[in-house]
């Protein structure tokens, strides 16, 4: 059938009243559609759906095009030094490498105290992970080289395997080293194993992993770890001896020893560190301040690091004030070496989650850049680059590297153009490395300390964020809140850990308990809005419209089924027990002689009073459909009922399901929705379910969810269409009024079919505006 439904608006309202000026408006006349008609007349495009044994055999089918891609995927420098525009770019590249260079030397000796490892070895990762990236990374502004959050994570598991005091793990290669190199092989180790973890990941394609870890929690986590940094350096701003700690509640046992050592605080490192931060921390902000006029930020980090270093040594603080400094630096690499594999079984349980936090980290970096100038980046292909550039430089002794913010925002800032200025960066880093090491040995550990900690001023900032997302989202606030607590106690692997839990749990709580709500028309249109919302809508009687805002699947079906019961104001199954036990009743009092059937309805015939069959045989039949065959008459259950029989009062006939927002159902939730709706036809309420998505429907086919009571029917293409066909089938409807005014609805359903086109319209006169409907 097809039904042409015309939508005319109009109002005896000001039209200012009404709208606002210069409205745009339109007039849609169609026909009215189920989804079964709509099939009918728009014919569908086939489209092949691909099998997981078609993605297999497309993922190892290999032609040239496929291999040229392939090749260019793999190593992105290939795509970027093709375009790379010499005269443009080289100088930029230069000065932004030199720049950057000399901030890596400063963060790679300072980031590696983090790792309770020597400080020269950091200049290790500043160096060898810098050289792979570039080859195979598709970030042209990321400085790659140590991040202090990851060398903190590091740091705990070095201090585990090798702590400070008492004997170190039982591990097979340690017999015969020094306690740093026993530590630089445990690094080493768990950096290899990291980079293999990154590099299947890429392989394997689910680079998506990160998207788990929200912006939320990825706050809350490393404004804990830069508590967790900002107290493991107080111990070199302070000059105390305190031994490493790792494990939950590490953060509260390392204050501890530092309150019980602090009269033995070294003052010159103190004022050392003091003057140090003050005077990076004023210049930083000068740079922040006046960066557009700037044509590089000062590079204060480094100019107070030389003055210090001259300073040191003018003054031999190590003699004088017995200040701790960074001591011999050797010059050269280290030869290769094979990682340890008892290491890797003590270690992987904190290996995967250093791999994601390195990459997730280096990956939202990347992304900020790659935004900002217009190119594309691969998080595969970012994980295979990361996970090559660890293994890389595992071999050679350096830890995991990651970016930092603060060295990428130098190497962008300062003009980098693509990742020459990166190489350039490792370039200088290796000068310092080969020659130039000798000059950093005064250079006091408080100052690479103070450095550190001034660093942090971002992600300590990033607190500011709890007022913002309480009173914004207190999901997102509790996300952040149990992360920073869980990872300041339980230190940041476990922190971790937690966080992505309660993140997840408040993913499925949000589903699992949706808002659901009931809507109704905003009067004079086609739009249906939650009923509270506003004040003049349009609500016939006996019609319910019900909004689900969320995927229906086996946690939140029951909820689901509560709160459409809350809905419509009675549950249909009890209703559907009580009317089939109403009818048991009548049947026995017809057998009996005690009610008789006459023109003018049932006559009771016993004086006696009568009760309510309580036969409680057969329960299962009070929850099949009312039968009315062996009875002289159809039961209206609204009316009133004989032998003073009593069944609870249906006052909705037609129920509306919006299904917009539900993407898909599980098979749980189809056995619980068929449940329901037949639950509601059996009591006379006519179901609808609108705007269901098309690979539901089709799930639903290929369930047989369909039968005898629960039919194709039922479901119309939108909202209007459903609400149209009821007023159409219910003539009768009334709606409720919007006070203090009156509306008059009228509905227009023209039939072609019915030869001559018979028009039926609907009439409500009610106080002011006209509104057609």
């Amino acid at each position: 059938m097809s039904n042409h439904v015309e939508v005319p608006h109009q109002s005896t309202r000001s039209r200012g009243e009404m709208m606002r000026p210069a409205a745009k408006q339109y007039v849609v006349a169609r026909p009215l559609y189920t989804e079964e008609w709509f099939a009918e007349e728009h014919e569908k495009i086939y489209r092949h759906r691909k099998t997981l044994l078609d993605h297999v055999k497309q993922y190892f089918t290999c032609d040239s095009k496929r291999a040229k891609n392939a090749a260019l995927s793999l190593l992105p420098i290939i795509g970027w030094l093709k375009i790379y525009q010499m005269k443009e770019w080289l100088l930029s590249d230069i000065v932004s490498g030199i720049s950057t260079g000399l901030v890596a030397v400063l963060q790679g000796l300072a980031y590696c105290l983090l790792a309770s490892l020597p400080a020269w070895y950091g200049l290790f990762s500043a160096f060898f992970p810098v050289v792979m990236y570039f080859f195979l990374g598709t970030s042209r502004h990321i400085s790659v080289g140590p991040f202090p959050v990851l060398c903190l994570m590091i740091g705990s598991v070095v201090t585990r395997l090798v702590p400070d005091q008492g004997p170190p793990a039982n591990i097979t290669g340690f017999e015969g080293l020094t306690m740093d190199e026993r530590r630089v092989m445990v690094a080493a180790s768990l950096t290899f194993l990291v980079g293999l973890m990154q590099l299947a990941m890429g392989i394997l394609q689910v680079g998506f992993v990160v998207m788990y870890l929200s912006d939320t929690l990825v706050s809350g986590f490393t404004t804990a770890a830069a508590i967790h940094i900002l107290v493991s350096q107080l111990k070199f701003v302070l000059g105390l001896v305190v031994p490493g700690l790792s494990g939950p509640l590490a953060i509260i046992y390392t204050l501890k020893e530092i309150f019980i050592q602090i009269t033995s605080t070294n003052i010159c490192d103190l004022v050392t560190s003091i003057v140090i931060m003050v005077v990076v921390f004023i210049v930083k902000e000068i740079n922040d301040r006046y960066k557009a006029k700037l044509p590089v930020p000062i590079p204060i980090e480094v100019i107070m690091t030389v003055i210090a270093c001259g300073v040191s040594y003018a003054f031999d603080f190590k003699t004088t004030f017995k200040v701790n400094v960074v001591g011999l630096i050797p010059s050269g690499y280290e030869t290769p070496a094979p990682p340890n594999l008892d290491i890797f079984q003590e270690t992987a349980v904190e290996a995967f989650p250093m791999a994601i936090v390195g990459f997730a980290v280096a990956f939202s970096v990347a992304k900020v850049y790659s935004v900002k100038h217009d190119y594309t980046i691969d998080g595969n292909q970012e994980l295979i680059a990361f996970g090559v550039s660890n293994i890389f430089g595992a071999s050679f002794k350096s830890f995991a590297a990651s970016t930092a913010l603060s060295r990428s925002a130098v190497q962008e800032s300062t003009g980098g153009k693509t990742q020459v200025a990166g190489l350039l960066s490792a370039l200088i880093v290796m000068v310092v490395t080969l020659a130039l090491g000798f000059l950093l040995e005064p250079l006091p550990t408080s100052v690479l300390g103070a450095v550190v900690i001034v660093n942090l001023k971002g992600m300590l900032m990033q607190v500011r964020d709890v007022p913002y997302l309480w009173r914004r989202d207190k999901p997102d606030c509790v996300v952040w809140l149990g992360t920073f607590v869980a990872a300041i106690f339980l230190g940041l692997d476990l922190g971790l850990a937690v966080g992505l839990g309660i993140e997840l749990l408040t993913v499925v709580l949000r589903t699992q308990f949706p808002r659901c709500s009931v809507l109704a028309n905003i009067t004079g249109t086609d739009i249906y809005k939650d009923r509270k919302d506003y004040l003049c809508i349009y609500e016939p009687e006996g019609v319910k419209i019900f909004r689900i805002p969320s995927p229906i699947f086996f946690a939140n079906i029951e909820f689901f089924r509560n709160k459409l019961v809350e809905a419509i104001g009675f549950n249909p199954l009890r209703v559907l027990r009580k009317r089939n036990k109403a009818l048991r009743t009548i049947r026995k009092l017809l057998k009996k002689g005690d009610l008789q059937w006459t023109s003018k309805g049932f006559l009771n015939t016993s004086f006696g009073p009568i009760k309510e069959s309580e036969d409680e045989s057969n329960t299962e039949e009070l929850d099949l459909p009312t039968d009315f065959k062996d009875l002289p008459v159809r039961i209206n259950w609204n009316a009133e009922l004989p032998a003073n029989i009593r069944v609870p009062r249906v006052d909705v006939h037609s129920l509306i399901l919006d299904f917009a927002a539900v993407s898909f159902l599980d098979i749980s939730a189809l056995k619980g929705l068929k449940t329901a709706l037949k639950e509601l036809i059996r009591v006379e309420v006519e179901v609808y379910i609108v705007a269901c998505d098309m690979y539901i429907l089709e799930k639903l086919y290929a369930c047989s969810f369909f039968d005898d009571e629960v039919k194709p029917s039922m479901f119309f293409l939108t909202l209007h269409d459903a609400m149209l066909h009821v007023l159409e089938k219910h003539p009768e409807t009334t709606e409720r009024k919007c006070e203090p005014e009156k509306i008059i609805t009228t509905v227009t359903v023209h039939h072609p079919a019915n030869g001559g086109g018979s028009l039926r319209s609907r009439d409500r006169s009610v106080p002011v505006p006209e509104t057609k409907f």
